[in-house]
């Protein structure tokens, strides 16, 4: 099959137009015209259906393209192989987490990763969906499970747990819950439980709700609940990891927490001696190293 006709037959389903296609390939509308017709004759089938608005890919259209998206991440992955020096790390790198960690712990810490590595762009690509690595929706993730995706190599950095947080200022007002019954009555700020989360954090707040606190609001993310706690709306669910870095969070009934999250980084296999990949992997766990060393000084 000719690699030519299926680079242009990408673009021209990719963009829905002929004209769009040809301007992204800096082509006359008629050579993509005639590459298109080619590639549907050689194949014996019809790959779009043609109308005044502009293209719509039939079943078999959908099947190759499919196979030209794949090949297409494919490629991706051995240019950005290609790309890596022997001794620089540069170019971009799409790091995918979930909204909270990526937000609240990873990207605070990214300047010291620039510092580093000033030629390096990351894009970070925050969503609670999993996203495809061995497609290259992704160059790397930080999960909150061990991924169950083949022909990923895969690093468990360490674990969080879903605590009790407020501000000294809700406690003082509201007084301070040393046990679990005590929260009844208490403004109670959580994920929502139907929301995209971790198991262990539904389990948490499912429990907490049976102590009968008013549930005063939910968020479909961490950095919602954060903010919420410190402006002293109540006390919220909140993983460990933000005590570090909010200084004014107080834990709120110490031997109230869920199960253990694990927190794993992954990587295709494809990639592994990616310089990049490399540099972001050592950041993280240098950054891991550092978050634990101060929380046991803190604790000591």
């Amino acid at each position: 099959m000719d690699w030519d006709k299926l680079r242009i037959f990408h673009a021209v389903a990719d963009a829905g137009s002929l004209t769009a296609a040809g301007d992204i390939l800096h082509l006359s509308q008629s050579a993509v015209s005639r590459q298109i017709r080619s590639l549907e004759e050689s194949l014996d089938a019809t790959l779009f259906h043609r109308h005044a608005r502009g293209l719509i890919l039939t079943e078999q259209g959908e099947f190759l393209f499919d196979a030209t998206i794949a090949m297409s991440k494919r490629l991706e992955a051995a240019s950005a192989r290609i790309r890596d020096s022997e001794d620089e790390v540069f170019g971009e790198l799409r790091v995918t987490s979930t909204i909270g960690f990526g937000t609240l712990w990873l990207a605070p810490r990214l300047p010291h990763l620039y510092e580093k590595y000033p030629d390096l762009m990351v894009n970070l690509m925050l969503e609670e969906g999993v996203l495809d690595l061995p497609m290259r929706e992704a160059d790397v993730a930080i999960r909150m499970k061990e991924p169950s995706q083949a022909d990923l190599i895969r690093k468990r950095l360490m674990s969080v747990r879903m605590r009790l947080y407020a501000t000294q200022e809700y406690l003082d007002t509201h007084g301070t819950p040393t046990k679990l019954p005590d929260i009844k009555g208490h403004r109670l700020i959580c994920q929502n439980t139907s929301s995209a989360q971790v198991a262990a954090s539904s389990g948490f707040v499912q429990h907490l709700m049976t102590y009968d606190p008013k549930l005063s609001l939910t968020v479909n993310n961490y950095f919602g609940v954060l903010q919420a706690v410190l402006s002293g709306l109540g006390i919220g669910v909140l993983p460990d990891y933000l005590t570090d870095d909010f200084p004014n969070l107080v834990r709120v009934i110490e031997d109230a927490e869920s199960n253990e999250v694990p927190v794993y980084l992954a990587y295709p296999e494809e990639l592994r001696h990616s310089k990049r990949i490399s540099a972001f992997r050592d950041f993280v766990i240098k950054e891991i190293f550092e978050h634990r060393k101060r929380l046991q000084e803190d604790a000591a």
